[in-house]
C-alpha cells in the first residue's frame, strides 16, 4: 500500500509544481504571494469564480473529488468560489449559468457531462466571460448543430487508466471470474471506463466477465444499492461502479463480496469489501485555469489529463489485494505514467466479436487525427466479456 501511495503522491505533486509555474505563454509578469507562499497573478482577486455541481460536495464521490480541487484553487489563488449545488442537467442548468454570469462571475466550471450544451448557449451569450465543461468534447456541440464557443475549454481525464488497474485488483479477487457494475448512464465516458475495466480484469483472469446494470442515474443511493443487489444475486463476487455514492460498497460489504469505488478514495466506508479506486486530481487544473484567466487568458483547448499529469491516480489498496496484485497493478501504472502503455492495446474485440481495436494498434488521447480520437472519446460498443448493452 505504502508503494502505490508514494507512486500516487510523486505523479500528483509533480503535476501540481508544474501546474503552480504554469505555461511559457500563460503566465503573468505582476505576480503576488498567496496565503501557502505561491506565487499568483496580482490580478487574481479581481476575478469571480464559480462552479456548478451535479451533487453535494460530501458525496464522498465526484462532487466532494472536485469540492477538494476547488479548495486547492481557493488556497492557491486566495479568492472565494462560488458554489452552486444539486443542479440537474438541462434547461435549468442554463439558467443557473446565465444567472452566474449575470450577477457577474466571469469564469465558470461546470462538472457534469449534460451541463455541456446549456453551457456553449450562455457562453456565445457571454463572450467576455470563460467557461469550462468538465468531461465533455466539443464534437458533441457540433453534432447537435450548434456553434461552439470560442470562450469554451473542456476538460477531462484518462480514468480508463486506473480503471484498467482497479480491473486487475477486481479480477484477482474473484473466485468465480463474474464482475458485477453498477453504472450510471449509457454515454462514452461510462462505457470507456467499463470496458477498461473489464480488460484489466481479463490480464490477470482471461475468463473474467463484467455484467453491467444502469441505474439512470448520478447520485441516488437507494438505486445505487438496489442494481448492486441485483448483481449479487446474480451471483457477482466484486462489484465495479460508476456512480456517486458509496451505496455500492455498502451492499458489497454487507454481501460478503469485494468492491472497486471510483472519484476518490473510499476505503474507510467498506474497508471489508474495499480493493481500491479511480481517483481523481482536479485540483492542479483548476489552479492553473484560473491563473490563466487572472492573466487574461480563457483555455479554450481540450484538455485530458492522465496519470503521467497527475489528473489521474489510483487509491490505496484494501487488505485483500495480494502483494503479488499489488506489484503487477504498481508495474502497469508506471508503464501508463510513463506512457509507454496504453489501457486499449489491440487486439481487442468488441461484445460480437467483431474487431474494435487490430492488433498492433491503440486508441489513445493523444491521437489527434480524428478517427481515432472519436474512436476513444466516442466509444459506444462494449468490448468481449461484457455481459449487458451499451445503450
Amino acid at each position: 500500500m505504502k508503494k502505490l501511495w508514494k507512486f500516487a503522491a510523486v505523479v500528483a505533486t509533480t503535476a501540481l509544481i508544474a501546474s503552480a509555474c504554469g505555461d511559457d505563454d500563460g503566465g503573468s509578469s505582476s505576480d503576488t504571494t498567496a496565503a501557502g507562499g505561491d506565487s499568483v497573478p496580482a490580478v487574481a482577486a479581481d476575478i469571480k469564480v464559480a462552479v456548478v455541481y451535479i451533487g453535494v460536495p460530501d458525496d464522498k464521490g465526484w462532487t466532494y473529488q472536485h469540492e477538494d480541487g476547488i479548495v486547492q484553487l481557493e488556497e492557491a489563488l486566495g479568492i472565494e468560489v462560488k458554489r452552486v449545488e444539486n443542479v440537474p442537467e438541462g434547461p435549468e442548468s442554463e439558467e443557473v449559468m446565465a444567472q452566474l454570469a449575470r450577477d457577474g462571475y466571469d469564469l465558470v466550471f461546470a462538472t457534469s457531462f449534460g451541463y455541456g450544451l446549456p453551457m456553449n448557449k450562455v457562453a456565445l451569450a457571454n463572450p467576455d466571460k470563460c467557461f469550462q465543461w468538465a468531461t465533455g468534447a466539443k464534437f458533441l456541440i457540433e453534432a447537435d448543430n450548434q456553434e461552439v464557443a470560442p470562450n469554451l475549454g473542456t476538460y477531462f481525464g484518462s480514468a480508463e487508466e486506473a480503471r484498467y488497474l482497479s480491473g486487475m485488483a477486481a479480477g484477482a479477487a474473484s473466485p468465480t471470474g463474474k464482475l458485477g457494475y453498477v453504472a450510471a448512464f449509457p454515454i462514452p465516458e461510462v462505457i470507456r471506463g467499463i470496458n477498461a475495466f473489464t480488460l484489466g480484469a481479463q490480464s490477470v483472469n482471461p475468463d473474467a466477465t463484467v455484467q453491467v446494470v444502469w441505474t439512470e442515474t448520478w447520485f441516488d443511493p437507494a438505486k445505487e444499492k438496489e442494481a448492486a443487489e441485483s448483481l449479487l444475486a446474480a451471483g457477482a463476487d466484486v462489484l465495479g461502479m460508476h456512480q456517486d455514492t458509496t451505496a455500492t460498497g455498502l451492499a458489497a460489504d454487507a454481501a460478503g463480496a469485494k468492491w472497486v469505488g471510483y472519484n476518490s478514495d473510499m476505503a474507510e466506508s467498506a474497508p471489508g469489501a474495499w480493493l481500491t479506486a479511480p481517483v481523481w486530481n482536479w485540483g492542479p487544473y483548476y489552479i492553473e485555469t484560473a491563473e490563466k484567466w487572472a492573466a487574461g487568458e480563457c483555455r479554450t483547448d481540450e484538455y485530458y489529463g492522465t496519470m503521467a499529469t497527475g489528473m489521474v491516480t489510483l487509491g490505496s489498496f484494501g487488505s485483500s489485494v495480494s502483494d503479488d496484485i499489488q506489484e503487477q497493478i504498481l508495474a502497469k501504472a508506471e508503464e501508463f505514467a510513463s506512457e509507454s502503455a496504453v489501457p486499449f492495446t489491440g487486439p481487442i474485440n468488441k461484445q460480437d466479436g467483431s474487431e474494435a481495436v487490430p492488433a498492433g494498434s491503440v486508441l489513445d488521447h493523444k491521437v489527434i487525427d480524428g478517427d481515432n480520437l472519436f474512436a476513444l472519446l466516442g466509444m459506444s460498443y462494449f468490448v468481449e466479456g461484457v455481459i449487458g448493452n451499451a445503450s
